[in-house]
Order: C-alpha cells, then sequence, then structure tokens
C-alpha cells in the first residue's frame, strides 16, 4: 500500500523529522499537535483551555488538508502535562465532537515537546469508495 504525506500551512510546522499527517489507504494518521501558533510556531499562553482549543484546531488544519474532519476520527490519544486538567480538557473536547465519539486514551505524562501542557494525536477513517473498490481507495 502506499502512502501519501498530508502536510497543511494552517498547522505548525514538524519541530522533528516527522510528516504531519500520513494516509495509508482510508487511514489518515495524525501526528502530535501542541498548542503552537501556527504562524509564529510560539506556544500560546492562557493556560490548559487555550492550548487544549489551539491543539485541536491545529489538527483540524491537518485533518482539512486530508480531506476529512472530526467526524472521521476514531481515535484520539491525548497528553496531559497533569492530570487535574483532565475536567477542563474534557469540557473543550467534548464541544468539538459529536456523538458517537471516537474512542480516546488519556495520560499523564512528564513533559511534552515546547514545554506545553497538552498534545493530542488521532486516526481517521475517510471512506472514499473510488471506482473499483467498494470501501476504501486503496490499490487492491
Amino acid at each position: 500500500m502506499k502512502r501519501e504525506i498530508i502536510n497543511s500551512t494552517k498547522a505548525p510546522t514538524a519541530i522533528g523529522p516527522y510528516s504531519q499527517a500520513v494516509r495509508v489507504g482510508s487511514f489518515i494518521f495524525c501526528s502530535g499537535q501542541v498548542g503552537t501558533n501556527p504562524k509564529t510556531n510560539v506556544l500560546i499562553e492562557g493556560g490548559v483551555v487555550a492550548q487544549t482549543k489551539r491543539a485541536f484546531e491545529n489538527m483540524k488544519a491537518v485533518l482539512d488538508a486530508a480531506g476529512c474532519s472530526f467526524n472521521d476520527v476514531v481515535k484520539v490519544n491525548v497528553y496531559l502535562k497533569n492530570v487535574d486538567d483532565f475536567a477542563a480538557m474534557n469540557e473543550v473536547y467534548a464541544s468539538l465532537f459529536d456523538k458517537p465519539y471516537p474512542a480516546r486514551a488519556t495520560v499523564e505524562v512528564a513533559k511534552i515537546p515546547k514545554g506545553a501542557l497538552i498534545e493530542v494525536d488521532c486516526i481517521a477513517y475517510l471512506k472514499k469508495g473510488e471506482e473499483g473498490c467498494e470501501d476504501c481507495d486503496c490499490e487492491c
């Protein structure tokens, strides 16, 4: 199966040797996003709520570039600097996704790049159904 690299100028550039997202068949694997301003690559201020909103806005930009949305997300991973921020993060999260919600894991971690309070990544499934393939756009 071929890999397609997904990039968005509306999301922060990668700070290491990785792609913003990779598409394989109908799956989109999005790399972690933190609450950085995509124009400056500087972490925004305002605490975990502001950083959560910005991290998911960055993720949305990458998903848009892949031709999908939060409605196509099937799995989310949330990494919190402090698990005591769970309720605040969860309130923002619930406002972004419609029911039925994607599967999710949330863990507390020691450090996040750039000193961020939160990092999020996801997997999306985009069923396009191109000619010759009922379930996906792969080369089956």
